[in-house]
């Protein structure tokens, strides 16, 4: 007698101990919220200034303005 898996299922969340983890993993995220939620969010504010130059560097640098100026289309308006 062969006894033929179904791999094509959900893979390893959807079995046992996958479901097991991630309801272990929401109780253990929602504890450490609850606990930490003064830090994390009196952090906050500091957070997104520092993030500010780092978002000014990726975004093109300081002085970078891109225009978009379209060369020989015919389209002279002025």
């Amino acid at each position: 007698m062969k006894i033929e898996k179904d791999s094509g299922s959900g893979g390893w969340l959807s079995s046992r101990s996958g479901l097991a983890l991630i309801g272990f993993l929401g109780i253990a995220g929602f504890f450490l919220w609850e606990e930490h939620k003064a830090h994390i969010l009196g952090i906050l504010p500091y957070v997104l200034l520092l993030l500010c130059p780092l978002l000014h560097l990726f975004h093109g640098g300081h002085g970078e303005h891109r225009e978009q100026h379209q060369h020989g289309d015919g389209d002279d308006q002025k």
